[in-house]
């Protein structure tokens, strides 16, 4: 059973949620300008004319046909869907084109096309794509709700509310089992740090050893692949170890340049490759109208095979200065899933053609990326590196790709994920805690970042794209510190066997870390409640 605040939090992410599905809703209407959004439930109707819209974000005044569907809203959603309805989103209409006629983002225009539809009933696929361009390219108004609802190319939008419903509720029990299973998390690590432990080191201080940074280009000629790479080589007088950084989806060798220095001031070399068919480059390129894919199919066989490539080289080249047959690998979301993929983790094309058939519609934008493996030939795919003796996983996706049991085939000896309770790009119960529970590794350890989002623990780039504060989340310098400890932590006892810092991996620590404004917890084993399992 929820506690009461998990259930207030239920019931906070519910009001969010009907409030953000009504707004995309309206904004799925006519050019000629749509006069009424039809609510079709079984074979009774309900009109809102798009006038009565217009009113009540003008004035405040509820017109009688939209008073049935306000009475459900107290005074403060009313307002919120006051301001959704003129809330202007600056998208540059080109970039907007781009991504709409992409793969995925064609896939989601199918997703919402069959519940939102035209005046006749067919599918909004179409008139979805003209009103959201049309919008984005009005130089004056711009693109809102209203203003999609102005530029729907029919006269009216059909709606089955019954879908509409059942979408409600299956997100809705997905919030709640994963705030449930946040709570039962968060239980578990307050008693596994129930013992005092008295932490002499912090962690998240800088070191002292100088090291410097290599800018390396690596050509993979059996592939036709070439990447740049960043080398940080501490200057020790001795083979360091070395960890391997691969970044995210629209990433690049800066992302994670704060937690690179930090680990190389330790005395680990640091190689951080930028991988060309998924880095920032390739959705500049997408922006430009240069390619027609978020990022290839073929870069989920790529990324890891970037790695082994990357470590066969730095053998070669730099073996009197780094020791290469026992690494660590980090990565966040894309790069989380290389890191999973190099430790063991198998493609399941069987689990995922199921998957991927039956996820209609569902807010964890990862399918998208992971549903696109489809594309590749079902075949047996060799990924793993037994170099790699470790791993930390930073808001992995793996609930489709990797299997029912998406981590059991990981068998080295140390893996560690992190999971943000507030990431809506991989979804911490379906993408982190539920397959941490198939991980076989002798040491597995999970981070609850409690307010963590899919960019929380992201640092500068010069690439970067400006994000709203509250997709980004609390402070990310918190997370940074949290990450920086973590991993240090991780290295030195996997890596460097300093047993004296296996300590530092466990739920007093994190708990002397955590801050208010994003606080952390560690587990080293879920707790038995079923619905943390999806039971």
């Amino acid at each position: 059973m929820a506690t009461p605040s998990v259930r207030h939090t239920t019931r906070r992410w519910q009001q969010r949620l009907g409030l953000a599905f009504s707004s995309v809703l309206l904004w799925a209407t006519p050019a000629t300008s749509a006069e009424q959004i039809v609510l079709r439930y079984g074979p009774l109707e309900f009109s809102v004319a798009v006038e009565s819209l217009e009113i009540y974000a003008a004035e405040g005044r509820i017109e009688p046909d939209l008073s049935d569907f306000a009475r459900y809203l107290n005074v403060t959603q009313l307002e919120n869907l006051r301001n959704a309805l003129t809330t202007r989103i600056d998208l540059d209409a080109f970039i907007l084109s781009q991504f709409l006629y992409s793969p995925q983002g064609e896939a989601i225009l199918r997703q919402l096309g069959e519940l939102i539809q035209t005046q006749q009933g067919e599918p909004g696929f179409y008139a979805l794509r003209s009103a959201l361009l049309l919008a984005a390219a009005d130089a004056e108004q711009g693109l809102t709700a209203l203003n999609i609802l102005e530029k729907f190319p029919t006269a009216g939008i059909t709606i089955d509310s019954a879908l509409a419903l059942a979408v409600v509720n299956e997100v809705s029990r997905t919030v709640q089992q994963t705030n449930e299973a946040i709570a039962a998390i968060q239980a578990a690590a307050a008693a596994e740090a129930a013992e005092a432990i008295h932490f002499e080191r912090d962690l998240r201080q800088a070191g002292n050893i100088p090291f410097e940074l290599l800018a390396l280009s690596l050509d993979d000629r059996d592939r036709d692949r070439r990447f740049p790479v960043n080398l940080y080589l501490p200057q020790t007088g001795s083979r360091a170890p070395l960890a391997v950084i691969s970044h995210g989806l629209g990433g690049d060798r800066q992302t994670y340049a704060y937690l690179a220095e930090h680990l190389a001031s330790h005395g680990f070399a640091v190689a951080v490759p930028e991988h060309p068919g998924s880095n920032a480059a390739q959705l500049q390129a997408l922006a430009r109208g240069l390619t027609s894919d978020v990022t290839p199919p073929r870069e989920l066989i790529d990324r890891p095979l970037d790695i082994r490539f990357l470590l066969d080289e730095l053998a070669r080249d730099y073996g009197d200065r780094l020791v290469s047959d026992r690494v660590a690998v980090i990565g966040q979301s894309f790069g989380a899933y290389t890191a999973l993929a190099l430790a063991g983790a198998r493609l399941d094309f069987a689990h995922l053609t199921s998957r991927c058939q039956g996820s209609r519609y569902t807010l964890n934008l990862s399918l998208l990326l992971q549903c696109a493996a489809l594309d590749l030939p079902p075949e047996d795919y060799e990924l793993a590196d037994p170099r790699v003796a470790a791993v930390l996983a930073i808001n992995p996706l793996t609930s489709a790709i990797f299997g029912p049991q998406p981590l059991a085939s990981v068998q080295i000896p140390a893996v560690a994920i992190a999971s943000g309770s507030a990431d809506t790009v991989t979804l911490a119960l379906a993408e982190q805690i539920q397959p941490f529970a198939t991980l076989n590794s002798d040491r597995r350890y999970l981070l609850l970042l409690q307010g963590g989002t899919h960019f929380s623990t992201l640092g500068a780039s010069e690439n970067d794209v400006p994000l709203p504060a509250a997709v980004v989340g609390p402070n990310p310098a918190i997370a940074h510190n949290y990450v920086k400890a973590m991993s240090l932590a991780l290295l030195a006892v996997e890596l460097r066997g300093q047993s004296e810092l296996q300590p530092y991996l466990s739920a007093a620590y994190a708990q002397q870390l955590s801050q208010t404004a994003m606080p952390l917890s560690l587990t080293e084993s879920l707790p038995a409640v079923g619905s943390v399992l999806g039971e």
